[in-house]
């Protein structure tokens, strides 16, 4: 039986939500290896004189525990 450990990350990106989602994904990817699923909790954004300057997306890591 395995056992999934479920963390909260928040990715930003210039791009867009996706490219958040990804980033965060990317870079946890470096130290927590078995990443199984990702669940998107929500997204916002950082604005600046009307426009968005930053994409920010809140996600749950799901990786299995070895």
């Amino acid at each position: 039986m395995a056992v999934v450990k479920v963390i909260e990350l928040l990715g930003s990106s210039k791009k867009s939500w996706e490219d958040a989602a990804c980033q965060a994904v990317r870079r946890a990817s470096k130290t927590i290896k078995g990443i199984k699923s990702i669940d998107v909790l929500g997204f916002k954004a950082k604005v600046n004189n009307g426009k968005i300057v930053e994409y920010r997306a809140h996600l749950k890591v799901a990786f299995e525990v070895k």
